[in-house]
């Protein structure tokens, strides 16, 4: 094993200790409010959520957490930097549609 491989056999990019968004060279947090502006990024990555009904929106979220895992280990930098800004946008929309949506008791820890 080379120095460029840690144990898992993924090849290092930097710090361990660097969030995925840090590796993403694409991900800057500044996209998110102009996606036009951003590297690589053509602002024409699907309907503005607030213009989706509620079962596109939940239908556009299951699509992207089905996708997620192939994506972040096999996708090219700049479509992991699409998805995890198409993700913030539709959650974030899901989130303000439902302020005080359902949460599962079996799903809280103790304190």
């Amino acid at each position: 094993m080379t120095g460029s491989v840690r144990e898992d056999d993924f090849a290092s990019s930097g710090s361990a200790d660097m969030s995925p968004e840090q590796r993403v060279p694409e991900w800057g947090g500044d996209h998110l409010a102009d996606p036009a502006g951003a590297s690589g990024l053509d602002g024409d990555l699907g309907i503005d959520p607030t213009e989706l009904t509620d079962e596109d929106l939940i239908r556009e979220m299951h699509s992207l957490h089905r996708t997620r895992l192939d994506t972040l280990r096999h996708a090219a930098d700049s479509a992991l930097a699409n998805h995890l800004r198409r993700t913030a946008e539709l959650e974030t929309e899901y989130l303000a549609r439902h302020p005080g949506r359902e949460v599962d008791p079996s799903r809280l820890r103790d304190a």
